[in-house]
Parts: C-alpha cells; structure tokens; sequence
C-alpha cells in the first residue's frame, strides 16, 4: 500500500528540517511528527478535521471497555467520599472557539 501526499504549496516542503512524514515501524503505516489540519490550516490538537469524518470501521478511546483488563468493583462509599473532593465548575465557551467548532449554546 502506498501514501502520495501533495502540498498546496510545494515550496514550503523544500528544507529538509521540514520534513514531518515518515514510513513507520510497523509495516503499512505512516508516522506524522507534528499536527494534522483537515480543512484547516491552524490545527491546534493532533488531528483536526474542520467537516464531516466518515469511519468505516471502529473507533476506540481509552475510555472503551474493549481496551480495559481487570475491570472491578469498587467501595462506593469511598467513591463518593473523593467525588466530594472534586472541584467542580461551570464555564462559557470561547466565542471564538464556538464559531469556529459550530457551538451555538455557549
């Protein structure tokens, strides 16, 4: 399987202290030191898509129970105990951030 990547501006590309793109260890995949911007040119987390993203496959966080071991019960009580510890705020989006991220209740 191969990648082909064309930058709007080939030019920027041209110093080979840019280079972020590199074939990655494990056969078939493609390591990006950097950000990635999907219709955007200012991304500000590790991948950002500014549109609609269609996955045709599954999509797994940390917080999924498909990559946890050893799920157990824990006391309650003390649960509750460190949960009244917890600050707890309330906040307004950016309207910035809003805009941009189609938020209308900020």
């Amino acid at each position: 399987q191969r990648f082909f990547f064309q930058a709007s501006n080939p030019g920027q590309f041209e110093n080979d202290s840019d280079v972020l793109w590199q074939r990655g260890h494990v056969p078939e995949t493609i390591v990006c030191h950097g950000r990635v911007g999907i219709n955007t040119d200012a991304p500000d987390e590790a991948l950002v898509v500014c549109g609609n993203a269609k996955v045709m496959g599954r999509v797994m966080h940390p917080s999924d129970s498909r990559a946890k071991q050893n799920i157990r019960e824990v006391d309650t009580n003390e649960q509750l105990r460190r949960i009244t510890q917890m600050r707890l705020v309330e906040y307004d989006y950016k309207p910035e951030f809003a805009s941009v991220m189609g938020i209308k209740d900020t």
